[in-house]
């Protein structure tokens, strides 16, 4: 569908400057409108009009505008009592969208994602070989295969990663085995994002589950990792490297990890920690062995000792960085739930005196296993949710 942006008639004394700033005003309140689609998938027109604090005319206008331009869609709304009918907003079915990436230990997934959040047309493949050039030439063919089948709709790539993620690259994954990583553009022309793995999943979880929280999250996979999220903004330092909570020395300072340093709290709560401490060799899945060890008698003693330095380190977190709440991810809602009282004891012993009274809540994830790439999702419309961002699409759709 091709569309004209409608421009206001010059009504007013003060002439083109005064349009001009009726004109970005109602622009930016397009913006307002998008991002609580995307908050708020199946919000009411009426609900729209007052979280913006404006006239049902006025909400009335934009969401034309943007029906005119592809970028959302109105149905009816189920009748709610006496008022006039109103409709609901929605992603456009030929709406912009984001291709996202989550790059794992094993292998990855590719998808595409729409303003609601909505996760289509999904692959996977296993790392044949992990060297970086053959990952990301699979992961390359893939993210481009997707972009060819949904017509110019791909507006940014964003990508999960397993490591540590400094500006454009990955420059540690002990997992993986690769330092210093540049990742190139998946799709040339297109906005790129990365990040770590558990920064962009505890993003997704705090904007989902709790807005306008601080939230801390921690998630288990193979290692820990997590991030600190403020009011919605993840807090990833100066070089966006921040967030490895897995490296900071909550562990046994006599094992050394693949990082390079000793001690590193990601290397004593996961399957390679258990597989320590039963005198085993180190797992070559260790997420799956974790998950074996959760239900295994035998491994009880050693489960206890994964779930204490959980609990401690989570304790640890929690006195320095005072979040509201505190989500578990991957498997470490399964590792307190198969040792509670050995996470609850150390949890609890490791807070300051003044927080035993009103900890913060400890609550797991709501997001599961898709949450890498609902994270990434959020990174990806951060960059096409900016008035470049719908400019682009808007001249596309206007030419």
């Amino acid at each position: 569908m091709q569309a004209t942006t409608p421009v206001p008639a010059d009504d007013s004394s003060d002439g083109p400057a005064k349009v001009g700033r009726a004109e970005a005003a109602r622009w930016s309140g397009a913006l307002d409108l998008l991002k609580l689609v995307r908050t708020q998938p199946g919000i009411t027109r009426a609900e729209a009009a007052r979280a913006m604090q404006v006239g049902s005319g006025t909400a009335t206008e934009i969401s034309a505008r943007l029906r005119a331009l592809d970028l959302i869609a109105e149905r009816p709304a189920p009748p709610s009592g006496r008022g006039r009918p109103t409709t609901s907003l929605h992603a456009h079915p030929q709406g912009p969208l984001a291709a996202v990436v989550d790059l794992r230990y094993a292998d990855w997934r590719v998808a595409v994602v729409d303003l609601e959040g909505a996760l289509h047309d999904t692959a996977t493949g296993r790392h044949v070989s992990k060297r970086p050039e053959r990952v990301f030439a699979d992961i390359r063919a893939a993210v481009q295969a997707m972009a060819d089948r949904h017509g110019g709709r791909v507006r940014a790539v964003s990508v999960s990663a397993t490591g540590t993620v400094r500006r454009n690259g990955i420059v540690q994954s002990s997992v993986l085995g690769w330092r210093d990583v540049e990742v190139d553009p998946l799709l040339p022309g297109v906005p790129q994002a990365l990040g770590n793995d558990a920064t962009l999943s505890g993003l997704a979880e705090a904007r989902s589950a709790h807005p306008d929280k601080c939230v801390l999250y921690i998630t288990i996979e193979v290692g820990i990792g997590g991030i600190f999220v403020d009011q919605g903004r993840a807090v990833t330092g100066a070089t966006g490297a921040a967030g490895e909570f897995g490296h900071v020395q909550f562990g046994d300072p006599a094992v050394p990890c693949p990082c390079g340093a000793r001690g590193c709290w990601d290397v004593a709560v996961d399957g390679r920690a258990v597989a320590r401490l039963l005198g085993e060799p180190e797992p070559e899945n260790p997420r799956a062995y974790l998950i074996a060890a959760l239900v295994d008698p035998d491994s009880r003693a050693a489960v206890n000792e994964c779930a204490a330095v959980l609990g401690r380190g989570t304790a640890g977190l929690v006195n320095a960085l005072d979040p509201a709440v505190v989500s578990l991810g991957g498997l470490a809602p399964e590792l307190r739930r198969a040792a509670p009282e050995a996470f609850e004891a150390a949890y609890m012993e490791g807070l300051m005196g003044f927080r035993r009274d009103d900890p913060p809540e400890l609550l797991p994830s709501v997001l599961g296993p898709d949450a890498a790439l609902l994270g990434a999702a959020e990174a990806a419309f951060d960059m096409i949710l900016t008035e470049h961002g719908i400019a682009a699409w808007i001249e596309e759709r206007t030419d």
